[in-house]
């Protein structure tokens, strides 16, 4: 007989200010020491070691010592997931009106993949193309037509290797800044690597947000992205 999953308990645990600000500094993809999540949360090392705690035994990081350091991620996709979802229902702070897009809204990283703008101009492009199209099973899976194998391995992307990956292949992920959907998933992954391994774009140390070089600009034009 299973038990019910206990929402009650998971629900205590992300809705500490300082654990979900935690969670959030993950967002960034990469693996942060006890000392820099403390550092972000705005608590000292001692108190953050019993925030890592819950969110360890409820199966929502995982950490690797590597030497003397500690290193936290989270557990599984599922998380990232959870916390960009609650990124898209939590109320917006008050901020001065911008004629422009901030950083953040223009280009990130969503955990291993790409979002704002350029995620969700991308996105658009592949169903524009037909390299993209729905599973026709379930509306957010998606799946790569021969087109699309044939331009994305011209490009220099592995697909086979993403389709071996034990996580979900290619989904829809809903952009909480666009309100439109970005590509998640293996596949959304191997672009983003493949983007920054070409240098098209360039990550802002200790951030999310991402550049588009020149260069970057030059080629996505090419394939059909005028980016602003």
């Amino acid at each position: 007989m299973h038990a019910e999953p206990d929402l009650a308990r998971i629900a205590a645990t992300v809705g500490d200010p300082r654990r979900i600000q935690m969670l959030s500094l993950l967002m960034e993809g990469r693996a942060l020491t006890a000392k820099e999540l403390a550092l972000g949360a705005g608590i000292e090392p001692a108190t953050a070691t019993s925030h890592l705690k819950r969110l360890l035994e409820d199966g929502l990081l995982e950490s690797t010592a590597q030497g003397r350091h500690k290193y936290f991620r989270f557990a599984t996709e599922h998380v990232a997931q959870l916390v960009e979802s609650l990124m898209r229902v939590a109320p917006r702070r008050k901020a001065a009106p911008a004629a422009t897009l901030e950083p953040v809204q223009q280009a990130r990283y969503c955990y291993d993949h790409l979002a704002g703008s350029l995620g969700t101009g991308l996105f658009t492009l592949l169903l524009r193309k037909h390299w993209l199209e729905d599973d026709g099973v379930d509306p957010k899976q998606l799946v790569v037509t021969v087109r699309g194998a044939k331009a994305l391995d011209n490009l220099g992307i592995d697909v086979a290797s993403a389709k071996a990956r034990r996580r979900q292949f290619a989904c829809r992920c809903l952009d909480w800044s666009e309100r439109r959907d970005h590509l998640g998933g293996a596949l959304g992954s191997a672009l983003a690597e493949h983007l920054q391994s070409q240098r098209w774009i360039e990550r802002r140390k200790h951030s999310r947000v991402v550049t588009v070089t020149p260069a970057g600009r030059r080629e996505l034009k090419s394939l059909g992205l005028a980016l602003a």
